[in-house]
């Protein structure tokens, strides 16, 4: 690890939790051979991503892990910025990064042809690693199948005083809402976003597994969660209550309708940083993470959708059934973020079912 990334890792940003790791070089690396990230990504899952890189190819990674305060770290260092690249959850991050102008556009014909176009940034500031699909888990004794179909039904009166979920302006419900938007328009979004709220059985709280929980206690019969939660819950050797939350609930993949979207589908992702003292190394670093080897690693470590459609999803994923997914641009949910945020304002959906 380089002194100067080293030392900017132990002082951290405000308010930033900050984890300081570093593979062990398999082989002597010179400065050319050394590469510098900061990841919102947990250490359980990119550190296996990271020895098996540096093993296949000599290039030693130093890696800051934080929770928040990213972007604002990489601003406020300018020109002296350490990092060379970043890993992280959700399009919201991977736009703010964009729109924040400290990215650099990346040509590579192996991440073009690895990752999907609507899975990346057009200007090719940023490309999708991995895939989770935004998803209900519905009671399996209160919910008859095929009662829920689509997201537009999470508005459905049918569903009164049913459903739970995490807080509106959560990025994975931004996402969803700003996807909505893209679909359907401000207006309609707006209608149903007013129909969802009234269908709360609670004020939003929680995270996406607290969702879960409320369905096997009986406090509602549809939860929203990301797929990938599911199979952490299914696997929890740690908490094995959370199994029984996972075995009360049927995943539901939404809009399968033969003529519908399928189902939304958020992204993590990585770019490369402007002034990148090792950009050739990033580069290869983030094509090596689009090839089969660590798309495989995501799939099993993480359970979540590789963005690579020639890789497969771990046999634990696949048994949630094969579902079509809504091919929507990335950039174009990024775009309508701000709306999202704006309707979940003005409907006040935080605040709960009014009655």
């Amino acid at each position: 690890m380089t002194r100067f990334f080293k030392t900017i890792a132990l002082k951290s940003v405000a308010a930033a939790a900050i984890v300081l790791s570093s593979n062990v070089a398999i082989q002597p690396a010179s400065a050319a051979e050394e590469i510098n990230l900061y990841s919102y990504r947990q250490p359980f899952l990119i550190e296996p991503l990271i020895k098996s890189f540096s093993e296949e190819t000599g290039i030693k990674v130093n890696i800051v892990f934080a929770n928040k305060g990213m972007l604002e770290k990489i601003k406020a260092a300018g020109a002296n910025n350490p990092a060379d690249a970043v890993l992280t959850v959700d399009i919201g991050r991977l736009y703010a990064l964009k729109q924040a102008g400290v990215l650099d556009p990346v040509k590579s014909e192996e991440l073009n042809a690895n990752i999907p176009a609507h899975l990346r940034d057009p200007e090719g500031l940023w490309f999708g690693l991995t895939q989770r699909a935004r998803i209900a888990l519905v009671s399996k004794e209160r919910v008859k199948e095929g009662e829920l179909k689509t997201y537009e039904d999470l508005a459905d009166p049918k569903f009164r005083g049913r459903i739970c979920l995490r807080s509106g302006k959560h990025a994975y419900n931004i996402a969803l809402i700003a996807s909505m938007i893209a679909h359907h328009g401000n207006e309609k979004t707006k209608v149903w976003l007013e129909g969802l709220k009234a269908n709360q059985a609670r004020k939003p709280q929680g995270n996406d597994r607290a969702q879960a929980k409320a369905v096997y206690e009986g406090q509602c019969d549809i939860a929203i969660s990301n797929t990938y939660y599911i199979g952490k819950m299914q696997t929890n050797d740690e908490k094995p209550e959370q199994k029984k939350w996972a075995e009360a609930v049927r995943v539901t993949f939404l809009n399968q309708g033969a003529s519908d979207r399928g189902a939304h589908m958020n992204v993590s992702g990585a770019g490369v940083l402007k002034g990148a003292k090792h950009r050739e190394a990033a580069v290869k670093f983030i094509e090596w993470l689009s090839r089969e080897k660590a798309q495989k690693i995501y799939a099993e470590v993480n359970f979540e959708y590789p963005a690579n459609p020639k890789v497969e999803a771990s046999a634990l994923v696949k048994s949630w059934g094969e579902f079509k997914t809504d091919k929507l641009s990335m950039e174009d949910i990024a775009k309508n973020r701000e709306n999202a945020t704006k309707l979940v304002d003005e409907t006040n959906f935080d605040e709960g079912p009014t009655s």
